[in-house]
């Protein structure tokens, strides 16, 4: 008899150990309801717009990450960058532009829709472009932004291909060849990459796959796409039990478990990443809470307020293909724990935060 018990009693132990159990439960859904998300309506759209108005053309202080070949190399920002010199480093000034035009998309009569749309003419223009892309020509600096930069580049021009506007149509035909250039770029450095980088900082790859193969979809660029698609599933096919307990790392903007999530629901079909899924990110819902940032003046540390952000994206879209309102609530639970925190008076946070703000109500809607 005690031979039995013991049996039982292993059973049970291994049941309530397994992995696939504990993912079960974070499918199981239908008794939990679907919370309001936090709404992009015109007046937080108003409030998020003055951000990157104001500092697509604030020059200084400017973070400029190139590599100096000789003193001819020492210029101001505006003459690197006669586009993106703004908002401290040039992938922010690149998403304050692609944040504009998002806005302006969605509700046209923004207050400043006149004075954006002025300031926008004055940076998208064929003579900006060519300089721009000159100094990627520079030996030195062929992978400035890699991959980073080179995505928010590409999100900005599907945003501009899929805008029926007259001036939106005139400026994305001024950044076709900025746009052709990095998708370029993607194509001659993803070959190359064997591995993937699997940091929650600029160059994590799984991130800039996605926003590539939004472009790459939203523009038919076949040949993009489908290499994004055979390095994700290279990278990431096979992976399992993601350690979400190593996150967040203490200067993390994106999670890297769940940046790989994300790519690979665009790119694997219902069944599959279902399946996937269930084995990368076990217990999904015990992993994942909103982080809190202990100095916002701090560059890096506040980082951690674009982390909820980015995180909330990731699980918006994970909650489309899971079908799960408990990943949805989570999403929300992350978009409004710092969107009352990007307005903190500290330009280490304000040049870049309202950018991932908007990225995330967007999501949030679809």
């Amino acid at each position: 008899m005690n031979y039995k018990i013991m049996a039982i009693f292993c059973c049970v132990l291994i049941a309530c150990n397994n992995p696939k159990e504990e993912m079960m439960s974070d499918l199981q859904n239908e008794d939990i309801k679907r919370t309001a998300a936090p709404l992009l309506n015109l007046e937080q759209a108003e409030k998020l717009a003055n951000f990157a108005f104001q500092c697509i053309d604030t020059e200084y202080p400017n973070k400029l990450n190139q590599t100096i070949g000789d003193a001819s190399y020492l210029k101001t920002p505006k003459e690197l960058h006669p586009m993106f010199y703004g908002c401290f480093d040039w992938h922010s000034a690149v998403h304050g532009h692609w944040s504009l035009v998002r806005l302006l998309k969605k509700y046209p009569n923004l207050s400043k829709a006149v004075a954006i749309r002025q300031k926008l003419n004055k940076h998208f223009t064929k003579e900006n472009v060519t300089k721009e892309l000159s100094y990627f020509d520079d030996k030195h600096n062929k992978n400035y932004e890699r991959t980073y930069g080179w995505a928010w580049l590409l999100k900005l021009a599907e945003e501009l291909a899929t805008w029926e506007d007259p001036d939106g149509e005139r400026w994305s035909k001024v950044m076709e060849p900025y746009a052709d250039f990095i998708a370029g770029k993607y194509l001659e450095f993803l070959p190359k990459l064997d591995y993937p980088i699997r940091i929650g900082e600029h160059s994590n790859t799984a991130f800039g796959l996605t926003y590539a193969w939004d472009y790459a979809n939203a523009v038919n660029h076949e040949e993009l796409k489908n290499l994004i698609e055979e390095r994700a599933k290279t990278y990431y096919l096979n992976d399992e039990h993601c350690p979400a307990s190593w996150e967040p790392g203490g200067f993390d903007f994106l999670s890297p478990c769940l940046e790989e999530a994300d790519i690979m629901r665009r790119v694997l079909d219902h069944d599959h990443y279902i399946k996937w899924i269930d084995q990368f990110l076990p217990n999904l819902l015990n992993n994942f809470k909103p982080v809190d940032v202990s100095d916002r003046s701090d560059g890096k540390m506040v980082h951690l307020d674009g982390l909820n952000f980015s995180r909330a994206w990731c699980l918006y879209g994970l909650a489309k293909r899971t079908n799960n309102n408990a990943h949805y609530n989570l999403a929300n639970q992350h978009l409004q724990y710092s969107l009352d925190k990007i307005k903190s008076g500290e330009y280490a946070g304000e040049h870049w935060l309202a950018s991932f703000a908007i990225y995330a109500l967007t999501e949030s809607e679809q």
